[in-house]
């Protein structure tokens, strides 16, 4: 299948890209998924893995926000091609604090407002244009309400916090910790999430909507994440001063929804997913671990 990624030369965007063979839309290309002249292209293609997105959570910059993210969005819709395939990357945070109420967040989890910023509601506003135009013009979707997902470093890109916080550690710079190292997140690597789209792909599903996360079995503190990190590198962490709670303060993905329809589940444990940051090992290296 014919297979483009945009925004696939950012930080998961270069991975996945590479997994499957694919073509890049991104500014770094020399294309922009506000130029409808750019976008025309994703009607050539079998499979569009939408990456791009305004990361940006600052209220002052809401107006940007909305406009890459949402109608930057509606740009790629608005083109495909009956029965090809839309995979759009969402967030965990869509469900704002609503979600401390779940051990494992379902996808019934309310999305209400409650805070978000302009980067989590413009995602849940692209979800909903990404159901009426899949319905409305006869091609097959797919949404990821991502958990943590990390990746090793690529050059010119900025990693999540996981990311990040091996970054500290490789260069001796103290890491703080939101809420004093307490709070609780599922860690997914960025082959398995690679794997998740390539899983709906082949699979007979329509449309979908999916938590996708580590689960329970990838599940950490953010102190324990730092010890992982201390015996994957072999560098001792300097922790700095801490960090505000975090909104949520604990999330966990239920899995159970996509393990259901798609037959995924993650491979890669956090031990062996954490040490690709601080080698040369390949997402397919980890995975055989």
């Amino acid at each position: 299948m014919k297979t483009l990624v945009t925004g696939g030369s950012g930080y998961l965007g270069t991975h996945v890209r590479s997994f499957f063979d694919a073509d890049d839309l991104s500014r770094r290309s020399g294309l922009d998924i506000l130029n409808l002249q750019d976008t025309q292209m994703a009607a050539d293609y079998d499979v569009v893995i939408h990456l791009a997105a305004s990361m940006d959570k600052s209220h002052d910059n809401a107006e940007e926000v909305f406009l890459t993210n949402v109608e930057g969005t509606v740009n790629l819709l608005r083109v495909m091609k009956e029965d090809s395939i839309f995979i759009f990357a969402s967030t965990k945070d869509v469900y704002g604090r609503f979600a401390d109420n779940f051990r494992e967040v379902p996808e019934t989890c309310p999305t209400l407002y409650s805070g978000q910023s302009p980067l989590e509601w413009s995602k849940l506003v692209a979800e909903h244009f990404v159901d009426y135009y899949s319905h409305q013009r006869r091609f097959r979707s797919c949404i990821f309400r991502l958990s943590t997902v990390y990746a090793p470093a690529s050059e010119g890109n900025t990693p999540g916090f996981v990311g990040h916080y091996a970054d500290c550690l490789d260069q001796g710079r103290p890491i703080r910790l939101p809420g004093a190292g307490r709070p609780v997140r599922d860690l997914l690597h960025v082959a398995d999430f690679a794997k998740a789209c390539n899983a709906f792909i082949d699979s007979v599903i329509r449309h979908g909507t999916y938590n996708l996360g580590g689960g329970p079995k990838n599940t950490t503190s953010l102190s324990e994440l730092v010890g992982m990190l201390e015996a994957a590198s072999g560098f001792q962490a300097v922790i700095g001063t801490p960090l505000p709670d975090p909104v949520p303060f604990k999330y966990v993905s239920d899995i159970s929804r996509v393990t259901q329809e798609l037959d995924w589940s993650p491979e890669i444990d956090n031990e062996s997913g954490l040490r690709t940051l601080f080698s040369s090992t390949s997402e397919s290296e980890a995975a055989e671990t």
